[in-house]
């Protein structure tokens, strides 16, 4: 760890250890901790931002909480500065990689009774237990509430796209071999896990009906979700979600690549590099569609 995190660490130990008690009171009612487990890119920005916008709910944005459990942070000094996190990024309009996630007339960044907190970091989370599988003791032990794991899934051709197009860094072959890593991780956590504790939710289903997935979700966490919430919160929902999977050039290794390795992940069955080309109305999807078919035969 660098210089600077270590005092950025040490910063927010004592700032979040001289509030403890000032916020105390608001954390006695907290029966779920919440944490978000899966892949960058997949909408968990979305999702933690609509569970932010209930009345008893309080996710943050990105805080990789397991991180400051880690360093001797207290359960209350992580609750404080997660709540801390939702405040600022409500002032900030909940914007995020150019997108503003704010849900209008909720309760983002406020609760009227809190009792779900948690933490949207869903790649960094998962592979914390990828590098650590004991992290999951040391979170029971810690938080000692009620554990909930939402773990957010979209089809990882979509996913390894975007993962290098926003990284010149690392190509796609190396995306593919870290993607992976964060699935084997998932896996591992869901054999000590009872299914009751974790939520599979995929992301294309949710923007295809997303009151239904959220009521659902809500319902998981242990809240009721009124028509109200649910209405507004659909409200900033796109109507569908983009299929960045075109937007990168594909050699047929990499993707036949990518469909061997998900094989091994029942999460993840039904996904495919063609889905969605085969029943497209626009013409030259479906001559790309021939071609790639084509040379996979060669």
């Amino acid at each position: 760890m660098s210089f600077r995190k270590i005092i950025k660490l040490a910063g927010l130990y004592a700032t979040s250890l001289l509030q403890n008690g000032r916020n105390a009171e608001f954390f006695r009612d907290i029966r779920t901790y919440c944490i978000f487990i899966g892949y960058p890119r997949t909408g968990h920005s979305l999702i933690g931002s609509l569970l932010d916008a209930h009345p008893r709910m309080i996710i943050a944005h990105e805080m990789d909480a397991l991180i400051f459990l880690q360093h001797g942070f207290s359960r209350n000094q992580v609750f404080h500065l997660l709540l801390e996190n939702s405040r600022k990024m409500a002032a900030a309009g909940r914007r995020h990689s150019g997108y503003s996630y704010e849900v209008p007339n909720q309760w983002q960044g406020r609760f009227e009774k809190l009792e779900v907190l948690g933490d949207k970091t869903g790649a960094q989370t998962a592979m914390g237990f990828y590098h650590d599988p004991g992290l999951l003791n040391v979170l029971r032990s810690k938080i000692d509430k009620e554990l909930k794991f939402v773990h957010v899934i979209r089809n990882p051709y979509d996913i390894l796209a975007t993962m290098t197009r926003r990284s010149r860094r690392k190509t796609l072959d190396r995306n593919i071999d870290n993607l992976f890593k964060l699935c084997f991780s998932i896996a591992a956590l869901k054999k000590h896990l009872p299914p009751e504790q974790i939520f599979d939710l995929r992301f294309e289903s949710f923007v295809d009906a997303p009151k239904g997935h959220l009521e659902q979700l809500c319902s998981f966490l242990g809240v009721e979700a009124d028509h109200r919430y649910l209405k507004d919160c659909a409200s900033i929902v796109f109507k569908s979600p983009k299929k960045r999977r075109f937007d990168i050039q594909w050699n047929r290794q990499s993707i036949l690549k990518v469909r061997d390795r998900m094989e091994a992940f029942s999460f993840l069955a039904g996904y495919t590099y063609y889905e969605e080309i085969a029943a497209s109305t626009n013409p030259l999807p479906r001559v790309i569609l021939i071609v790639v078919l084509a040379l996979a035969d060669l």
